[in-house]
């Protein structure tokens, strides 16, 4: 699973990049939100949206011909520094991921994270209305995953479409005045629930 990890930081700044990485068999597409593009190696597909208040975040969902799948978020404002391990909390309306390890990341002038998840996380993924992530009860985004199913089963298309061996859209909602600036940052504390 770690090389996997290093293998998916080596690979992520060319995908964060704005969905510029295309293999020959695949052309990438946009459906709503949502860009799906095959990575340039051939061996998966990703894909990936941009949330522009708050720091301009950045979405990705990546899907590898082997069954791996890994999601990252990035974001102008944090903190977080490259290969830094948290636990991180991943609600969607369909399941969740308590205290989950990601590891930070740099990619296209912003920092982020990393983070690999069982077979299922794309089928939760695609039929989920939202993904909220929260860092020990510090709230990191509120992600709204409208259109997410159509994104999920074209991702899969895409990387059927992979050959050899296996190996900016508007947001529809405005920045929430709970979510700190940079949730990563020493001073960040969790808000109490009224």
């Amino acid at each position: 699973m770690m090389t996997s990890r290093i293998a998916l930081l080596a690979l992520l700044p060319m995908v964060v990049a704005g969905a510029e990485a295309s293999a020959q068999s695949y052309a990438p597409q946009t459906l709503g939100d949502w860009t799906i593009a095959a990575s340039k190696d051939g061996q998966g597909c990703f894909l990936t949206r941009s949330y522009p208040v708050d720091g301009n975040t950045s979405v990705l969902l990546g899907m590898d011909r082997d069954g791996s799948n890994h999601l990252s978020v990035l974001n102008d404002h944090w903190s977080i520094k490259q290969q830094q391990r948290v636990k991180l909390n991943f609600r969607l309306t369909r399941g969740g991921y308590p205290n989950h390890a990601a590891v930070g990341l740099a990619a296209d002038g912003k920092r982020g994270f990393v983070s690999a998840f069982e077979a299922k996380f794309p089928d939760h993924f695609a039929t989920s209305k939202a993904l909220h992530i929260d860092r020990g009860g510090v709230k990191v985004a509120q992600l709204d995953l409208t259109g997410s199913g159509a994104a999920v089963a074209e991702l899969r298309r895409c990387v059927a479409a992979q050959t050899g061996p296996a190996p900016r859209a508007a947001s529809s909602g405005e920045g929430s005045s709970d979510i700190p600036r940079d949730p990563f940052a020493p001073e960040a504390k969790p808000k109490r629930r009224k």
